[in-house]
């Protein structure tokens, strides 16, 4: 085949644009990468062809400079942006801007980002085509009265959502009247920052709903297919760590039922490209539209596994004018694929992010075994941009043998430095609910996340070590029981080679002991480095143990800062908008009382 395009920028960093530039290599397309100062020792940025530096570690900086990003395909001779995932990926002004420019966009119309990046006009457009939605409403809430009066015609709890948010960010589940001032503005806040748009709707929250997405592809010439669903459950802060396909609880019929419903979505907005329409599936077995994600998903891997379709590919063909290489009745899911996301968070204190140097990173390998990563060993997970180590894929013949598969490579992967989420998909591949497909609910955050913070304390808060393969090293496996919550876990825990085990434990227990030393007694610190979004109380102010003090961003995450005990405030030490360590004071309580 004549490759579509000579030269192809990714406008993006890690992972993805790793993805998209191994298609562009496998079609003989020349790949550009863009980095920030912060990354300019990224892999993507030595795989590329050309790599273009685009400014300071800031995101506004880099890869959100919409007019550095044209530049500079303009200035290396690209015909063509892709934007991978996160960042502009979802921007209309960015596919507008590119395209002005004489550029070929690698993603849908900017009419079809603006028609769906609008969760309120989107579910208006849905409820037109007949697609069914959530129950709630479709204008702008900025009322607390408002919130409290929807919550109890709905039903409590209820969702308050940010119109263009996305990625559990600007969303909060109200539980009772009390709780909707607060909610409000947390939502319009997080909607406001993270996507420069502050409105506000509700939606009936679904009790215990399955998560499930579907994948839809479409061309210029009319063809609309879609590839079945990935099952997206199990979230943390609604936000997903382990995805499957297919879904355990969806049959052939329902998938049909599913699947036409995601085309005729994608129909309603003239779609062209990649895209994921998902849904919220009740237990009664009825699906509700819920949002439409205008890119390619991280988690799209799940789904090429089971359909052998390279998703990426298409969207470059696609882009590029070519027919799609499928139709509908060419789709057939075969055996079952699983994704763990290995975000460097720490599930054992709060799922809060732990950036810092990947001392050692051995990923898995193997028969059915699937690892795409943007960083390597000895590189650093930079607290300005996502928390994602690594993204681990297993597929083989069923639900059974590839949860098997996923346990080996959990066992196999080794990483030192940043604590994270190894233990607890560990957790979650032996968990009789997991294993049984339910939706185990409450659970990652809840008695599976004790258990995380058990195993932690049983081996002496070591820094997270996932399991030594076979040469490596590393010392006699040691089988130890956790029990939280009534359930007994038994967990088996290899450490690498002692000496580099015990340096690794030294490092982060120095660090940690020089970030929090010289608080005062009574401060309320900050858990993890980041930067002060807003504060809750100011000099003087009465707090009660487990009252929010301060919000803290980081690695793309908000995390509330509380009190631990009651008392008075007696001095407010950083400001909105300040950047802190790990450890430092924030507030300080003169009266204890």
């Amino acid at each position: 085949m004549t490759p579509p395009f000579e030269r192809v920028l990714v406008a993006n960093r890690g992972e993805i644009a790793m993805r998209v530039f191994r298609a562009l290599r496998e079609l003989g397309v020349g790949a550009v990468a863009v980095y920030s100062e912060a990354d300019a020792d990224a892999p993507h940025v030595r795989y590329a062809d050309e790599a273009v530096l685009l400014g300071a570690a800031a995101p506004s900086e880099s890869y959100l400079n919409i007019e550095r990003i044209v530049d500079a395909a303009r200035r290396t001779g690209a015909q063509a942006i892709h934007p991978g995932y996160g960042f502009l990926a979802e921007s209309a002004p960015f596919a507008t801007a590119v395209e002005a420019a004489g550029l070929v966009w690698i993603g849908p119309p900017a009419s079809a980002i603006d028609a769906m990046g609008s969760k309120i006009n989107s579910r208006i457009l849905m409820r037109e085509a007949g697609v069914p939605i959530v129950p709630g409403t479709t204008e702008e809430i900025t009322d607390a009265a408002r919130v409290v009066e929807l919550g109890d015609q709905y039903g409590w709890p209820i969702a308050l959502k940010a119109s263009a948010g996305g990625g559990g960010r600007g969303l909060k589940v109200v539980h009772e009247a009390g709780e909707a001032e607060r909610a409000l503005e947390a939502a319009k806040r997080e909607g406001e920052a993270w996507f420069g748009n502050g409105a506000v709707y509700v939606e009936k929250y679904v009790e215990d709903p399955r998560h499930v997405e579907i994948q839809v592809l479409a061309d210029r010439h009319g063809s609309v297919i879609h590839l079945g669903e990935r099952d997206c459950t199990l979230q943390r802060r609604h936000q997903k760590i382990v995805e499957e396909s297919p879904s355990p609880a969806v049959d052939d019929d329902l998938r049909a039922r599913m699947g036409a419903m995601a085309v005729a979505a994608a129909q309603a907005v003239d779609y062209v490209g990649a895209g994921t329409v998902e849904c919220l599936l009740d237990r009664h077995g009825d699906f509700y539209f819920l949002e439409m994600n205008t890119r390619v998903q991280v988690e799209h891997p799940v789904t090429e596994l089971v359909t052998g379709v390279d998703i990426v590919r298409e969207q470059v063909l696609v882009a590029a004018g070519h027919p799609l290489g499928y139709r509908q009745e060419d789709i057939v899911l075969r055996g079952h694929a699983i994704e763990c996301r290995v975000n460097a968070e720490d599930p054992g204190n709060g799922f809060t992010p732990s950036p810092g140097r990947l001392l050692r990173h051995r990923p898995p390998s193997g028969p059915g075994v699937r690892v795409e990563s943007g960083v390597e060993e000895g590189g650093e997970i930079n607290d300005r941009y996502d928390p994602m180590v690594a993204k681990l894929l297993v597929w083989d013949t069923s639900r059974e043998r590839a949860i098997a598969r996923m346990r080996r490579a959990l066992d196999e992967y080794e990483i030192v430095g940043p604590k994270t989420l190894l233990p607890m998909h560990r957790i979650v591949m032996r968990a009789p609910e997991f294993i049984a497909g339910e939706t185990c609910a409450g659970l990652v955050e809840g008695r599976w996340a004790d258990a995380c913070a058990a195993l932690a304390a049983d081996t002496g808060d070591a820094p997270a070590v996932a399991a030594a393969g076979p040469g490596s090293g590393a010392t006699a496996p040691r089988q130890i029981a956790v029990e939280v919550g009534g359930r007994r876990y038994d967990v088996v825990l290899r450490l690498p080679a002692q000496a580099g085990a015990e340096e690794a434990r030294e490092r982060i227990r120095t660090r940690m002991a020089g970030s929090a030393g010289g608080a005062a007694e009574g401060a309320i610190v900050s858990p993890m480095q980041g930067t002060v979004l807003a504060l809750e109380v100011a000099e003087g102010d009465r707090v009660q143990a487990g009252q929010v003090v301060a919000v803290v961003e980081a690695m793309k995450m908000e995390n509330e800062v509380t009190a631990l005990h009651a008392g008075v405030v007696g001095a407010v030490l950083v400001q909105a908008g300040q950047a802190v360590q790990a450890g430092q004071a924030l507030v300080e309580l003169a009266d204890q009382g």
